[in-house]
């Protein structure tokens, strides 16, 4: 592989593992880089790579997909009747200086690699009769990329369904564009400036995390905000007005329905029926029984809470 570098990561510790890959990007982060993943966002990743947030705690998803990662190996060879091997390995390419590749297994006798993945039996839709599946792609180019190989396959475990394979060959085009929002993400990341907000769950969680400790002796002047506070405070007026025209609609159905328990219209499915929820009632509980110490069992979060005023106009 001309102008590839092999640095070993036989013998390291995940934490070693972890501070290596935070000096570039990885596969794992191009999608989170571009908008395509639920799990992560330019400002976790740019947040991740400046050393702002810690490491990922290590989950039973994350340790099942390493431990059967071999398996899937097998099983794809088993089905395809190719041969592939660990190469325990982190790649660099000369032209992608902001990128590496720590890729699952390489294809023998192929310039090609093997991304092996497992997941529940909740996404199998998202691997049936799909061509290269969304979550898994700019990941997959990113190794084409760094690599230079000319196809990588993807084998996809579905816990109790089956496994699905793919294939994605290599398209200069789709790996000119994923390498230059990577190049240009890491520009960011050497100037120190966080990427523009957005609004995802990884990015809130991030914010949270970074700016978790607040002062209360000084006020930023937003100058220039006027705008985006504006288009705030109509957002939230239409969210209510829909959400009680969404209320309104369903009391509407409800009187329809009155003591039947479902309902039939042309291209929907409507039942309201009976259902029972139980819950704790702790504040019960302590007035009944207060030489019991229930305060083991409180969990106390923190976290910081936006409020936006609209100031009323002087009359």
């Amino acid at each position: 592989m001309r102008g590839i570098k092999k640095v070993s990561i036989a013998g390291k510790s995940r934490e070693e593992w972890l501070e290596m890959r935070r000096h570039t990007i990885g596969g794992s982060d191009a999608a989170g880089i571009i908008g395509l993943s639920k799990w992560s966002s330019p400002m976790s990743v740019w947040a991740d790579k400046t050393g702002r947030i810690p490491d990922k705690p290590d989950t039973e998803a994350m340790r099942l997909g390493r431990d059967l990662e071999g398996y899937v190996a097998r099983r794809w060879m088993e089905t395809t009747g190719k041969k592939v091997r660990r190469l325990n390995s982190m790649l660099y390419n000369e032209l992608y200086p902001f990128a590496h590749a720590d890729i699952d297994r390489e294809v023998v006798g192929e310039k090609a690699g093997l991304e092996c993945k497992t997941t529940s039996t909740l996404d199998v839709k998202q691997f049936q009769g799909v061509e290269f599946p969304e979550k898994y792609y700019a990941q997959c180019v990113h190794y084409l990329a760094v690599t230079g190989y000319d196809r990588w396959y993807l084998s996809v475990l579905v816990f109790g369904r089956g496994l699905f394979n793919f294939v994605l060959e290599r398209d200069q085009a789709e790996i000119d564009a994923l390498m230059k929002a990577e190049r240009d993400f890491w520009g960011l990341v050497e100037k120190d400036t966080p990427p523009a907000a957005d609004g995802t769950e990884p990015t809130a969680e991030t914010l949270q995390t970074i700016y978790r400790e607040s002062t209360d002796n000084e006020v930023v002047q937003l100058f220039g905000r006027e705008g985006l506070l504006q288009e705030w405070s109509g957002i939230k007026e239409q969210i209510e007005a829909l959400k009680g025209r969404k209320e309104e609609i369903e009391n509407t159905i409800k009187l329809d329905l009155k003591e039947a328990e479902r309902g039939a219209c042309t291209g929907y499915g409507i039942t309201w029926r009976p259902q029972s929820r139980r819950s704790f009632q702790a504040a019960a509980f302590e007035k009944a029984h207060p030489n019991i110490d229930l305060s083991p069992f409180y969990k106390t979060s923190e976290a910081r809470v936006l409020r936006i005023t609209a100031e009323k106009e002087a009359i």
